[in-house]
């Protein structure tokens, strides 16, 4: 009989999700995933500057026909993500309680707080134009109405201390008012963002409406925001380091929009509101003759 031998661990790589499809990064290059306890957890590309340019090319080419979208449709299409959301939820708890040291009960209440924000979006899609738009009174025989537009391609540096929650609750609002984005993972805690790529790609979330980078933070940032095609970033994954302040001030060059990460943190928990709604929405006003 051969002498028994511990069987070899076979880590799983993880792969990019860049206009709807899984690529390796143009790099070639990965970076180990542990534990709060530096266990070996599996291993997450490390994007390059490439990878983010060919993200953003993505993200814009995929905009015409999100933001063309009816809102109602992007509505049922958040919710998709969220059924095939609730149907990995055991496995979003496992990579979560892992990334964040929770236990199994406290993660898999994470995971369900989630799939609520995903649904509570999906139902704004619809009606965030009923708050964010009006009929202004003018002097004049004309109508003035103005409407919320999204903004374009979002850049979004998903936050470092929630790998979830706070994940779901920072991309959410960016698709659900019609714009694209491309989504830098926490840097060290990347797997549940790489999973709700996999959830997205079999969803109906139309290829290049999100598109996922896991990777250094500092190495990806700059490149989003300093490009072009990129309208606005959110630094909240940035938190208060230099970092933060060096891509607005990136940022401010080609005119983007900017949210700031909170001063004193987020509470990822509490009622989201539609404050990251209405940052990433323009206004724009119509003036039409009312006839006589």
């Amino acid at each position: 009989m051969p002498e028994h031998t511990t069987p070899l661990a076979v880590f799983k790589t993880y792969k990019l999700f860049i206009g709807g499809a899984f690529p390796r990064s143009e790099s070639g290059r990965v970076y180990e995933v542990t534990d709060p306890e530096g266990t070996w957890l599996a291993n997450a590309p490390l994007s390059s500057r490439k990878d983010a340019r060919d993200a953003v090319t993505a993200a814009r080419k995929a905009f015409p026909r999100w933001s063309g979208a009816t809102a109602y449709n992007r509505g049922q299409v958040l919710y998709r993500v969220a059924e095939l959301a609730q149907g990995r939820a055991a496995q979003f708890a496992a990579e979560v309680a892992a990334a964040e040291g929770l236990s199994g009960a406290r993660a898999g209440a994470v995971v369900e707080a989630a799939i609520d924000r995903l649904v509570w979006y999906a139902g704004w899609t619809d009606k965030i134009t009923q708050i964010a738009g009006s009929a202004n009174p003018v002097a004049g025989p004309y109508f003035n109405l103005s409407t919320p537009e999204p903004t374009g391609v979002v850049a979004v540096l998903a936050p470092q201390d929630s790998s979830l929650l706070g994940l779901v609750s920072v991309l959410a609002p960016v698709i659900a008012g019609g714009n694209t984005a491309v989504l830098v993972a926490a840097e060290r805690a990347p797997l549940p963002a790489l999973s709700l790529a996999e959830v997205l790609a079999t969803s109906d979330v139309p290829a290049g409406v999100v598109n996922v980078l896991s990777g250094r933070t500092a190495e990806l940032g700059p490149p989003l925001a300093a490009h072009q095609d990129v309208n606005a970033i959110d630094l909240t994954g940035a938190g208060g380091s230099p970092l933060a302040a060096e891509l607005e001030a990136s940022a401010a060059e080609n005119l983007k929009r900017v949210r700031r990460p909170a001063a004193d943190g987020e509470d990822w928990s509490a009622d989201p509101g539609t404050s990251r709604l209405l940052t990433f929405l323009e206004t724009k006003t119509v003036w039409h003759p009312t006839g006589v």
